[in-house]
């Protein structure tokens, strides 16, 4: 299996290398951002037609996932990579944190879309999909294959990966729930990567944290899921030794 992922991945890089060195603008590129602030979540036109990465002095934190990433139903600056810029920066971490999130997309459409991060030369990668596979009700085995594809590709790439999982209603029955969050898991487990298990942990059933769908979080519960990744991201992050000695002298 390792040696399929690692063919798919070297694949998707060298596709990656082609649409850096091309200098094309008929190929499609990253959503921009800003040093200051994490990357707007995607617009219906920006998740069609994504523009080329700025360059930026900061390193880069790159939330890739769905609508639980993007932001759907909340303000653009509401999302949960917006809130996690925010908190970042009030711990003095100088890190620029990029929102690749799509509403809709499932596993496989985060493989097509391995060259999209690839080119933003994260240092961390907080890949969260798996939501819109489990709703369909897509074969647990390709959800596991694509989702490995993702992370070994970023391990690839020399990032850093945390991952962030999902469940489903208990109406898909216990049998395919079970299958489908030991996923999470064993990728945790197999590629050596940090979990979440439950990215809306403390945020699903609390009042004022969930969209009236019951399955988007509101923008306070998308602050709550930026607090879930951050004991996990933290860990990979350098501080600048100004902020680091001024921390210590408060």
């Amino acid at each position: 299996m390792k040696s399929d992922l690692k063919t798919i991945c070297s694949s998707v890089l060298m596709i990656a290398w082609l649409l850096g060195c091309s200098g094309s603008n008929s190929q499609p590129q990253p959503a921009t951002s800003t040093e200051s602030t994490a990357a707007s979540a995607p617009t219906p036109s920006s998740q069609t037609q994504p523009t080329a990465p700025i360059r930026s002095s900061r390193p880069t934190i790159v939330a890739f996932g769905d609508s639980l990433t993007a932001g759907h139903g909340v303000n653009r600056d509401e999302s949960y990579p917006a809130d996690l810029q925010r908190d970042l920066e009030a711990r003095g971490y100088r890190y620029r944190v990029v929102n690749l999130g799509i509403s809709g997309n499932t596993t496989k459409d985060g493989v097509l879309r391995i060259p999209e991060v690839v080119q933003y030369h994260p240092s961390v990668v907080i890949v969260a999909f798996g939501g819109n596979d489990g709703l369909r009700g897509l074969p647990i085995r390709d959800t596991e294959m694509n989702l490995s594809a993702i992370i070994v590709a970023m391990q690839d790439a020399h990032a850093k990966v945390i991952l962030g999982g999902i469940t489903l209603p208990p109406n898909y029955g216990s049998d395919y729930i079970a299958k489908f969050n030991a996923i999470y898991v064993k990728a945790s487990k197999v590629y050596h990567v940090p979990l979440v298990p439950f990215m809306l942990k403390d945020v699903y059933n609390v009042p004022g944290s969930m969209q009236d769908d019951g399955i988007h979080p509101t923008a306070q519960g998308c602050k709550q899921v930026a607090k879930n990744f951050l004991p996990l991201l933290l860990p990979m992050l350098q501080k600048p030794p100004h902020e680091s000695t001024r921390q210590q002298q408060h």
